[in-house]
């Protein structure tokens, strides 16, 4: 009796451990439909829309504040689309900045903004990292990403156009 007990909960456990596996033929399948449909459907790729950000609004970047610096020579971007950073900042790592620097990145943690960097350099930028002292959402301390630093804002704003196909909210850090 105890020998049939035995025999019928092995088959039992067999057919239930053979009969969970996932088939990964459903999700190839699943996955050759998405493609399919979004062939058919012409792959318009969607393109953010830019973000405008005003001398009236910071539009919820809280820390970070609108200047309208003195500029010498006419520019395609217009000042309300440069900020500066309250309260200062100091240098990670990477080279010193100049007047306009595009920023493409915040972190909390000093090693997700370094891994940035590193993806940056290897893409040909000479990126850099640097330490605010400004608090936003109780957090103080964040380390922003800075992809390139220019004297000129022409460059700096043709820069941040480039870095924004990858990284949306790329802005124009002002420094002083």
């Amino acid at each position: 009796m105890k020998k049939h007990l035995i025999l019928v909960l092995s088959l039992c456990s067999a057919v239930v451990f053979t009969g969970c596996k996932s088939k990964e033929s459903a999700y190839r399948q699943a996955y050759e439909l998405a493609r399919a449909q979004e062939a058919q459907s012409g792959a318009a790729q969607v393109t953010p829309a830019p973000v405008v950000v005003t001398p009236q609004s910071n539009q919820g970047q809280a820390g970070v504040v609108n200047v309208n610096p003195a500029s010498s020579n006419a520019s395609s971007a217009s000042n309300a689309d440069v900020r500066t950073i309250p309260g200062g900042f100091t240098m990670v790592s990477g080279n010193p900045l100049k007047a306009y620097s595009v920023v493409v990145g915040s972190f909390v943690t000093q090693a997700n903004a370094e891994g940035l960097m590193t993806t940056l350099k290897a893409r040909g930028y000479d990126a850099r990292v640097v330490k605010t002292n400004e608090t936003i959402n109780n957090q103080t301390g964040w380390f922003r990403v800075i992809a390139s630093s220019y004297d000129e804002k022409e460059l700096a704003v043709r820069s941040r156009d480039e870095l924004k196909a990858s990284y949306a909210g790329a802005w124009l850090l002002y420094n002083k």
